[in-house]
């Protein structure tokens, strides 16, 4: 079992920037993938970045080269360092962890959430 806190959410004005972080604890044995999810009000919820246990990173094409995902090891520790932010952000951003290198056998567990807004 795995839990998850996000922190660093907040309101900032377009084109400033946020660090966004997720803590995983408990009892596993291996957290395989970490990924930053989001969504907005009326919207589905959308892969933003993600990150496996070899530091291999992938990005939405609407983040790439504002969004930087990081992980440290040992603590299964994660990152989203935002630059450039834009209304089009504002979101409910999400951790999710999966406790396999195998996204489709492994569990998925996420968090609770931090809301970042982006607004003059």
């Amino acid at each position: 079992q795995v839990q998850l806190v996000e922190s660093g959410g907040g309101l900032v004005q377009p084109g400033g920037s946020l660090r966004l972080s997720c803590a995983a604890s408990g009892t596993y044995f291996r957290i395989g993938v970490m990924r930053w999810y989001r969504q907005a009000p009326g919207k589905e919820r959308e892969l933003v970045a993600a990150i496996t246990d070899g530091g291999l990173a992938d990005y939405a094409d609407f983040v790439k080269g504002r969004f930087t995902i990081s992980r440290e090891i040992p603590g299964d520790t994660i990152y989203l360092q935002m630059n450039n932010l834009q209304p089009e952000d504002t979101a409910v951003y999400y951790c999710n962890a999966i406790d396999s290198p195998d996204p489709i056998r492994g569990n998925h567990y996420w968090g609770q959430g931090t809301q970042v807004t982006v607004s003059s």
